[in-house]
């Protein structure tokens, strides 16, 4: 049932981000988001009744075995190094915008 409902979450919204609640990557991570403005769905995988078997199917999904897991726009981005570097380098807003989690900016 995990993976059926990981890939549900996954593309039911333009961001998701696995996460624990404890985890300061994960903090990050959501900070980072907000701080930019996205809107984002965090799944707390310590808080979920089926957390573990979540994590153990994004594993089989994407390889990563630990948290954050992040996807925009369906597509799996990895974790907090990998948003971190996409935000450095100036792409994570535009990613972020083609996958409707912020409101592109007029000028």
């Amino acid at each position: 049932m995990a993976l059926p409902k990981a890939k549900e979450i996954v593309s039911a919204n333009p961001v998701v981000v696995f996460s624990k609640s404890y985890c300061p990557f994960c903090v990050n991570v959501k900070k980072l988001l907000g701080q930019v403005g996205a809107n984002f769905k965090a799944v707390e995988l310590d808080v979920e009744s089926d957390g573990s078997e979540i994590q153990a199917a994004l594993a089989e999904l994407t390889g990563q075995k630990t948290v954050p897991n992040v996807f925009i726009g369906g597509k799996h981005i990895g974790g907090c190094d990998a948003t971190t570097a996409l935000n450095q380098n100036g792409k994570l807003v535009p990613l972020l915008t083609e996958a409707g989690a912020v409101a592109s900016v007029s000028a």
